[in-house]
């Protein structure tokens, strides 16, 4: 059974690289290579190679070469576009934009680098389509951007983790764990006896341990996966805004949903607080006030944590070519190992923090849930 799994897992993985993989000119005029790569160093942006890579793309990107003529290629993994248009649904590979420098069907792909992409409507004489107020006419985008795409793959992945995990304990029941068993099975009684138990109780834990136990692992899955520098990882799931915003709100709702009439009642009835504070709502207003700021502050804090060790990786890498290009090429290879050795050192750091910022945003709704379903301390 595990080798048959193994073998679909690099089966689906071959597939994906040998239909999707293709290879576009980026510039259109044919130059010396010499040339070709003196120019490309001159014009080398640290800040759009860095925002690119934590920012998400309809491709998949993986290299840059240079072939014979001098010619630039970007190797990619194309993804599908969906757009919807005045009631019409268009469905197509991102290949068709080459890389933003052709138009298909009459939409443009725009951005990249420093600037987000999106796609706009453009006529047929390559004009953008815009509203009597002037603005750019855009399509509504559901495409599977490179960021959904890593998000599938790593949940494709948990799956087969915790599966093999289940396969582990059918085969020796009564046995200690081996192998892959050992590491989910320590992960889940971390999580429930470190995490979950202490912060919501014996009385409840049982019921919101699935949903906690899902958010721990995707979330440090998801963390050492984007610290992965090649397909299918790289991608910088937990940096994107709209993933930690997701998880924080689905925090959010099953808290506020979960709370019994003493969490509303201590919400608009604080126990403890001054008459006056009462009847002048001050206090109900700052406690609806932390409802909402609760799951801001953890969508922010997932963001910001993975995004920053991102650049700041990136950061070091980039001092290389920079200083290349300003001094010598010795001094630029003493500069490398000094990057280097700060890149590795971020790198380990980072894997730190991968798994700090799974147990804190687990934590931190584990203690969120179990303040709304505690049974009251102050009923004299």
């Amino acid at each position: 059974m595990m080798k048959r799994i193994k073998s679909l897992i690099v089966f689906v993985l071959l597939a994906v690289l040998s239909f999707g993989i293709y290879a576009q000119p980026m510039q259109q005029d044919t130059v010396a290579l010499s040339e070709s790569e003196a120019e490309s160093e001159e014009s080398f942006d640290p800040g759009s190679l860095i925002i690119g890579h934590v920012t998400d793309a309809h491709s998949w990107h993986l290299f840059d070469y240079f072939d014979k003529s001098g010619q630039e290629h970007a190797v990619a993994i194309p993804l599908p576009v969906i757009l919807i248009h005045q009631g019409h649904l268009d469905v197509f590979l991102s290949s068709r934009f080459h890389h933003g420098h052709a138009d298909y069907k009459g939409y443009r792909l725009i951005g990249g680098g420093v600037v987000r992409e999106e796609i706009i409507c453009v006529a047929a004489d390559g004009q953008p389509l815009t509203t009597p107020t002037g603005e750019t006419i855009k399509p509504i985008d559901l495409s599977i951007t490179k960021v959904p795409a890593a998000i599938m793959i790593n949940v494709a992945l948990i799956i087969v983790l915790v599966m093999l995990a289940l396969r582990g304990y059918k085969k020796r029941p009564n046995e200690a764990p081996h192998g892959i068993q050992s590491l989910v099975e320590m992960l889940v009684v971390f999580v429930r006896d470190s995490i979950v138990l202490p912060m919501i109780g014996e009385a409840h834990y049982q019921r919101y341990l699935p949903y906690l136990l899902t958010l721990f692992f995707f979330i440090f899955f998801s963390n050492c996966m984007g610290l992965i520098p090649f397909f299918p990882a790289g991608a910088n799931v937990t940096g994107n805004i709209a993933v930690t915003a997701t998880l924080a709100f689905i925090t959010f709702f099953i808290t506020n949903l979960s709370g019994n009439k003493h969490y509303w009642i201590d919400i608009f009835n604080t126990p403890g607080v001054p008459a006056w504070l009462k009847i002048f709502p001050l206090m109900p207003v700052i406690e609806v006030v932390g409802m909402f700021t609760k799951p801001i502050v953890l969508m922010i804090r997932l963001f910001a944590n993975m995004t920053a060790g991102h650049i700041v990786i990136l950061g070091f890498v980039v001092i290389i070519f920079i200083i290349s290009n300003m001094l010598s090429i010795t001094v630029g290879a003493g500069v490398s190992v000094v990057s280097v050795i700060f890149s590795v050192f971020i790198s380990v750091l980072e894997c730190l923090v991968a798994y700090i910022q799974a147990f804190v945003f687990t934590m931190l709704t584990a203690l969120y849930i179990g303040m709304a379903v505690a049974d009251p301390h102050h009923e004299k």
